[in-house]
C-alpha cells in the first residue's frame, strides 16, 4: 500500500474546501441524485460524492455504503485528487498502491474505482466523484465521459450552494430585495448589489489573473485603457 502524498497546493485546497461549508452537513436531494445516477449508468454497487478533509475523506452523498467517512490515508480519492483527469483502478488488488489497503484485503472488498476530480475554480480538488465495484471491471468510453459530466454537475451544485450560502450571510447585514437582490440605502432608496458595493468599498478597476488571461483586447480599447 502506498498513502497518497499531499497536493501541493494543500493549505489552499483545505481552506477553499472551508469555504464551501459542506462538510458535516445534511445530505442534499440533487447529490443524492446524481451519485446514484452515476452508480446506474457505470453499473457499480457503490456510488460516492467523496470530499477530501486534513485526515479523512467524508461523503456528501453515497450509494451502497453504510459509512460516512474513511480515514484519508486510506482513501483511493486522496489519490486522484493530485491529477486533473480520472483516476481509474481496474484491479485493486493487483495495483502496488492499493493491494495491501484494508478496503480492499477486507471490507467492503475494493476492486474496482474510477474517481472525477471536483475540481472548483482555482484548480483546487476538494474530492472526487467516484464508483466502485467488488470485482474487477472496465469503464466503457461513454461510461467514462458521463462519470466525468456528472462530477462537472455536481461541482455546478456546490458552487450553487455557496453562493445561496454567501446570499444569505449578506441578508443578514443588509435590507435585500428577495426578487432582485437590490439593496436599500440609508437613505431608503434602492440600489443594485454591484454599485452599491462599489460605493461602500474602494475598488481599483483591475482585471484579475483570470479575466486578464481570457481577456481579448483590440487596439482602440487598449489605447482607451492608456
Amino acid at each position: 500500500m502506498i498513502v497518497a502524498p499531499f497536493p501541493e497546493n494543500e493549505t489552499e485546497r483545505l481552506r477553499m474546501l472551508g469555504l464551501y461549508r459542506v462538510l458535516d452537513t445534511a445530505s442534499d436531494k440533487t447529490l443524492d441524485e446524481l451519485t446514484g445516477l452515476a452508480a446506474v449508468i457505470c453499473g457499480t454497487p457503490i456510488s460516492l460524492i467523496s470530499l477530501v478533509d486534513k485526515e479523512r475523506q467524508w461523503f456528501k452523498a453515497r450509494v451502497g455504503l453504510d459509512v460516512i467517512e474513511w480515514a484519508r490515508h486510506l482513501a483511493f480519492c486522496s489519490h486522484a485528487i493530485l491529477k486533473d483527469e480520472v483516476l481509474i483502478v481496474e484491479d485493486a488488488s493487483q495495483d502496488p498502491r492499493f493491494c495491501g489497503n484494508p478496503l480492499v484485503t477486507g471490507d467492503p472488498l475494493i476492486r474496482f474505482y474510477a474517481g472525477a476530480p471536483l475540481c472548483v475554480p482555482g484548480g483546487f480538488a476538494l474530492g472526487t466523484l467516484c464508483v466502485i465495484d467488488r470485482r474487477p471491471r472496465r469503464l466503457s468510453s461513454h461510461q467514462l465521459e458521463a462519470l466525468q459530466v456528472l462530477g462537472q454537475a455536481v461541482v455546478s451544485q456546490l458552487e450553487l450552494r455557496r453562493l445561496q450560502q454567501d446570499l444569505h450571510s449578506l441578508e443578514k447585514f443588509l435590507p435585500m430585495c428577495a426578487w432582485c437582490r437590490s439593496v436599500r440605502t440609508d437613505d431608503g432608496k434602492w440600489q443594485s448589489l454591484q454599485s452599491y458595493v462599489a460605493d461602500m468599498v474602494p475598488v481599483t478597476h483591475g482585471i484579475c489573473p483570470v479575466c486578464s488571461g481570457e481577456a481579448e483586447w483590440g487596439e482602440e480599447d487598449k489605447d482607451d485603457s492608456e
